[in-house]
């Protein structure tokens, strides 16, 4: 080995801590950015609380749309919960260490429930499809076996990968810098501190990528496409309007989450910059929960009227 082989080696430090630079380079604007993450992470627990209950307890809701929405709320109380309490924590405290285990842990559960929203957002798109394109036997495809099934299918299928892939990431060498210029412990920035080539893992998380994002968004759009056309043949304005007023939310957001985190994701390494990075995983991990119950409330008006039935028995 050559003297500077050695001394190269010698650099190379397992880092036992990260800093989350997140958002430090705003220092005047720290106490405002807690009170809006605060209000975004209240409004995101409270809307996709009320939508759990709702489906829960309204016979009239008791369908299987509105099980995989329950579900789906619920995916994102926990998917929301694995980022913004430590942003919150880091803005208040203005600590920004985060340890490797820690760092990884989050890493590992961020995807395991992004994987999980977008299987999830393909099994509502299938639903979507069945109700409106197979009406006669929509009762005996999506069956409460099914839908049990299609559920738990969503939540598992991506957790080995993540873990796998996670555990790949952090066996790397990081020697460039304990600074991870983002707000979470995310792919494209920890890999900009990795010594060496690393071009083997880039494959790697494009590979994922595709598997778990690109793939589903094709089975949604394969879903939707059948559904327009199905729409479209309706002989009634009325019956087509009312025909699409059931999937329009699911494609509202289904365009909101895969939009940002394609771009994330699948874009050129040489295209990654810190402030576009930050933007976009603020859409996928922050502003699209926060707007998913308003979304799927203000446009339905089946939630709406279970909402004020709710309301109105615990008045009386």
């Amino acid at each position: 080995m050559t003297r500077e082989e050695m001394r190269a080696e010698g650099n190379i430090s397992t880092r036992i801590q990260f800093v989350l630079l997140g958002f430090s380079d705003l220092p005047s604007l720290q106490g405002l950015l807690f009170g809006v993450f605060s209000t975004i992470y209240i409004i995101i627990l409270i809307g996709n609380s009320l939508i759990i209950i709702i489906t829960r307890l309204d016979a009239a809701l008791q369908t299987p749309m509105y099980f995989f929405l329950a579900n789906f709320s619920s995916l994102e109380i926990c998917y929301v919960s694995v980022t913004l309490p430590r942003i919150l924590v880091n803005l208040w405290t203005q600590d920004r260490s985060i340890s490797m285990l820690g760092c990884a842990t989050q890493m590992c559960f961020f995807l395991m429930l992004g994987a999980t929203e977008c299987f999830l957002l393909a099994v509502m798109a299938y639903d979507r499809y069945a109700a409106i394109c197979n009406p006669l036997h929509y009762p005996l495809i999506m069956n409460h076996k099914t839908c049990i099934q299609l559920a738990v299918g969503a939540w598992l299928s991506g957790i080995p990968v993540q873990i796998g892939q996670t555990c790949q990431i952090f066996s790397l060498h990081f020697c460039n810098s304990n600074q991870i210029n983002h707000f979470f412990c995310d792919i494209p920035p920890i890999l900009k501190l990795a010594c060496g080539d690393t071009f083997v893992h880039e494959i790697a998380v494009y590979v994922v990528a595709m598997l778990f994002v690109a793939v589903p968004f094709m089975l949604i759009l394969a879903s939707y496409s059948k559904i327009i056309s199905t729409i479209l043949r309706l002989p009634t304005a009325r019956g087509r309007a009312k025909a699409f007023s059931t999937c329009s939310s699911h494609l509202l957001v289904v365009l909101l989450f895969f939009g940002s985190a394609t771009i994330t994701y699948l874009r050129p390494k040489s295209n990654h910059s810190a402030g576009t990075d930050k933007l976009l995983s603020l859409f996928y991990t922050i502003v699209t929960p926060m707007f998913n119950p308003m979304i799927y409330s203000l446009r339905n008006k089946d939630v709406i009227a279970a909402l004020k039935r709710l309301l109105l028995k615990k008045i009386v």
